[in-house]
């Protein structure tokens, strides 16, 4: 059985959409580096996981990046979310009309054989207002390319067709199959 650890219960209910493999909820705080990359965040993490419940598990990293904030808040996404929120960026990019960005997520992957990491990307942009109450995080603000709609006025499903989270998980689904 997969673990997937977090404390996150709205990436939890994502990632529960994304299959039918069993997959058990793990709540277990870890470590948050600050680094560079968001690769460097999940390696730590899963390192210390997989030492703490000696199975194998992943975790899951995300961050939001935008163009005219110069990558901006990037692997401090959780933070910045936690400090100044989706009308924090909102007036940060209030006097812009560069509103690109991308999601990207890092899923590790840990078991006795070794650490994988797997990424996936959904560019978009940034919206002019709040719309949508549903989701989490920067949910809200972000547009995926190729809609009119914030990830917070979609389904979970619908969502999950254009997610960075999405993305990763579908690769290391791929992934799993090939090595079980």
């Amino acid at each position: 059985m997969l673990s997937f650890i977090t404390s996150n219960k709205h990436k939890w209910e994502e990632i529960q959409k994304m299959t039918d493999l069993p997959v058990e909820h793990h709540h277990l705080d870890y470590p948050e580096i600050q680094a560079d990359t968001l690769e460097a965040v999940a390696e730590f993490g899963i390192n210390f996981c997989y030492s703490a419940t000696q199975k194998p598990c992943f975790i899951e990293d995300s961050g939001l990046f935008i163009e005219a904030l110069s990558g901006f808040p990037g692997v401090y996404s959780s933070y910045v979310f936690k400090t100044i929120g989706c009308r924090g960026i909102l007036a940060l990019l209030q006097s812009t009309n560069n509103r690109n960005c991308f999601f990207k997520s890092v899923i590790a992957y840990k078991d006795e054989s070794g650490l994988t990491l797997f990424a996936g990307e959904s560019k978009g942009s940034i919206a002019t207002t709040l719309q949508g109450e549903k989701g989490f995080g920067f949910d809200p603000i972000f547009i995926p390319e190729g809609e009119s709609r914030t990830f917070a006025l979609m389904s979970t499903e619908e969502k999950n067709l254009y997610s960075h989270r999405g993305k990763a998980f579908k690769t290391f689904l791929k992934y799993i199959e090939q090595v079980r």
